[in-house]
């Protein structure tokens, strides 16, 4: 399998990039599918007037951030050997609170539909592979690799720093006077999460790679 990811297999190059932006836009699709079919039901359309209650990746996909910035640092990893390091966006899914009946807590679950939907697609790959062992290299290598992408995305969303998908959960976990108190550090979230991923990997990949594995230990035993 390593073979089809060097730097004198052209083609093999090309078929593993299109594959994964391919399975990137899909769970994306499904991440911001679900932001928006919650919010929908909360009581505010705005995100479902826009088009965005679609697994259509066209409407989800930022051109810039899931598409230009994966595949430069792809192709960087392959040509330099370095180790992989990927750093993408989709779109926001937007979301009008006045139209919620408890904009805090509602807020909070809509932001949370996103990584429960890579959570479910997680159980469903899982058991997929338990019922139906494939004795194909390529298959059983896919959804693996399915089953750790999902899962990551899901964890990662859940930190809870501004822009990602944890903070509003937080916020609606809080009690009226910390959320507040809370919402005060969103406008350093951005800054924050860019410090963290540049300069606290040591920090962050641990947290997700554990979690990860308690996760992988719970869905395949």
């Amino acid at each position: 399998m390593s073979d089809l990811l060097t730097a004198d297999n052209p083609i093999g190059i090309f078929i593993a990039i299109t594959i994964f932006l391919g399975t990137i836009a899909i769970l994306v699709s499904f991440h911001e599918a679900a932001h928006a079919w919650m919010a929908n039901k909360l009581g505010d359309p705005t995100a479902k007037y826009q088009g965005r209650v679609s697994l259509n990746p066209l409407v989800h996909i930022d051109p810039l951030g899931t598409v230009m910035l994966p595949l430069f640092l792809i192709v960087f990893s392959v040509v330099t050997g370095s180790p992989l390091f990927l750093l993408g966006w989709a779109k926001p899914t937007p979301f009008n609170p006045w139209n919620l009946q408890n904009p805090r807590r509602d807020s909070a679950l809509i932001s949370f539909a996103g990584p429960v939907s890579n959570f479910a697609i997680a159980i469903i790959i899982a058991i997929v592979i338990r019922a139906l062992p494939f004795t194909n290299e390529l298959i059983s290598f896919y959804l693996l690799f399915l089953l750790n992408l999902t899962l990551i995305l899901g964890i990662f969303n859940l930190i809870p720093i501004a822009p990602l998908d944890g903070f509003k959960v937080v916020t609606g976990l809080l009690p009226k006077s910390l959320a507040l108190q809370w919402e005060q550090l969103e406008r350093f979230g951005p800054f924050l999460l860019l410090g963290i991923i540049f300069f606290g990997g040591a920090i962050l990949r641990p947290i997700i790679s554990t979690t990860l594995n308690f996760f992988l230990k719970i869905l395949l035993g």
